[in-house]
């Protein structure tokens, strides 16, 4: 195990090179630069500017340079002194605006992710099981509900739902007055009774979609004849599902963790937009559409890294739960 870790960590030098370069030429691939918004944004309201100004700006962005250089700059300072550089719109360090929103970012990601787990873990056994009963009729037809419904507009009807029968403040995770407050046990317990509504949200397709999926690899494994030589020795039939079939059927919940880290950075932006999460989503996208190269280049670098290491992640523990993966 530990030369296949070894050598797929070397794989990831130039895999995470390649994406950074890759991901720097597509932010400057839209036409025009972040000053090139900004005048836009200017001109609507009237106002003007003129060339030499313009261009003593490029020049102070680096933005008159070519590419390789603007690459080799921000690149070099991020692998040799993590540092991302500003954001041309926040006039702020890169770093400070990621981390900031980073932390309730992961919080809601692992709520969400326990959400799942705990939901679609028994159910999908249970629909494996009891297949072509009332129950998994039931939970077949909440499961397509899941996956057909966008999310965007299961939060807005949360969202009222919240409001107007719970009368409960609705959008972000905080009450008004904890918005800015410091950390203490009662702005925990708000985070707590704000968190449930993003939580069912976020968690609605993909805990439809790893129930089904955990149904259709449980009732593979239960056709198989070592499920039937088991059952023929007199194992129970409990005992029998989890240390056999169930154990094999768990790969699609392993395998989710390749997703989760980068979910870390891209925290479903439209929901997040929609709920006013204070979550990296929504700071991505406003970036993206600003041309802010720096922050949007820092998110999208962190996003490629995230990915790499979770997929390396995922692959270690299949290997360790299933006894049918080998490295070779």
């Amino acid at each position: 195990m530990i030369k296949f870790i070894i050598k797929r960590v070397l794989y990831m030098i130039p895999t995470l090179i390649g994406i950074s370069i890759l991901s720097f030429f597509i932010i400057q691939l839209p036409p025009g630069d972040y000053l090139t918004s900004q005048i836009a944004g200017m001109e609507e309201q009237g106002q003007t500017i003129d060339t030499a100004t313009l261009d003593a700006l490029r020049a102070r962005y680096g933005l008159n340079q070519p590419f390789i250089v603007q690459y080799w700059k921000w690149i070099s300072a991020i692998v040799f002194r993590g540092d991302f550089g500003e954001s041309f719109e926040w006039k702020r360090p890169v770093t400070d605006m990621i981390w900031g929103r980073l932390g309730l970012t992961f919080v809601l990601s692992f709520i969400t992710l326990l959400f799942i787990w705990i939901i679609a873990f028994p159910v999908g056994i249970y629909s494996a099981v009891k297949k072509y009963s009332i129950g998994d009729y039931i939970f077949t037809f909440f499961g397509f509900i899941g996956l057909a419904i966008p999310n965007f507009l299961f939060a807005l009807t949360l969202m009222y739902f919240a409001f107007s029968k719970l009368g409960q403040s609705v959008g972000g995770l905080f009450s008004p007055n904890f918005q800015e407050a410091p950390w203490s046990w009662a702005k925990f317990v708000d985070l707590m009774q704000h968190i449930w509504i993003p939580m069912i949200v976020l968690g609605m397709a993909g805990t439809a979609n790893l129930i089904r999926t955990m149904r259709a690899n449980l009732m593979d494994e239960l056709k198989k004849p070592y499920v039937v030589t088991a059952r023929a020795k007199g194992l129970s039939e409990s005992g029998l599902l989890i240390k056999y079939p169930v154990r094999v059927a768990l790969n699609p919940f392993i395998s989710t963790v390749g997703w989760i880290l980068p979910n870390l950075v891209s925290g479903s932006t439209v929901v997040s937009i929609v709920l006013n999460l204070p979550t990296t989503g929504p700071l991505l996208l406003r970036a993206l559409q600003a041309q802010d190269m720096y922050l949007a280049g820092a998110f999208i670098l962190m996003l490629s890294t995230l990915t790499v290491i979770g997929t390396l992640l995922s692959d270690i523990l299949l290997a360790l739960a299933d006894p049918r993966i080998r490295f070779s």
